[in-house]
């Protein structure tokens, strides 16, 4: 009895690791990105879906909050853009990773309206100092 289970516990010894590796070799080529021929791309590409009319239209709430400020720096000054981009990223903090580059974006409209030198003048601390990198990145 002892023969038989340890001989079993041999075979299993050598046979798991060989069908572990080759699984795991299948399982890795047939990621999209791994894929060097068009057939699991292709596979890949059916398999999402196409969205309809109505979640085509709507936005990301960074690209509302982008569009909406860049309104308000035109009408108003980059300030008054500045302090509301601050409530928002207070109030959703989920929209702080996209605070630097909306910042920056700000920075470009401010130069474009008011000129490099008076752009600077409404620099804040505001997402790591964003707005007066894109003022001095578009001077």
């Amino acid at each position: 009895m002892t023969h038989t289970v340890r001989r079993i516990g041999r075979t299993l010894a050598f046979v798991l690791p060989v069908v572990m590796v080759l699984s795991g070799t299948l399982a890795v080529t047939a990621v999209p990105w791994a894929a060097s021929n068009s057939d699991s791309q292709l596979l890949a590409a059916s398999a999402r879906t196409v969205p309809d009319a109505k979640q085509a239209k709507v936005r990301a709430p960074e690209d509302v909050l982008r569009d909406r400020l860049l309104q308000d720096l035109r009408a108003k000054d980059p300030g008054v853009a500045l302090t509301e981009l601050q409530r928002a990223v207070e109030g959703r903090p989920s929209l702080a990773k996209h605070c630097m580059s909306i910042a920056k974006t700000l920075g470009k409209a401010a130069v474009d309206k008011y000129g490099p030198t008076r752009a600077h003048r409404f620099s804040r601390p505001v997402c790591d100092t964003s707005f007066a990198s894109g003022v001095a990145q578009f001077s």
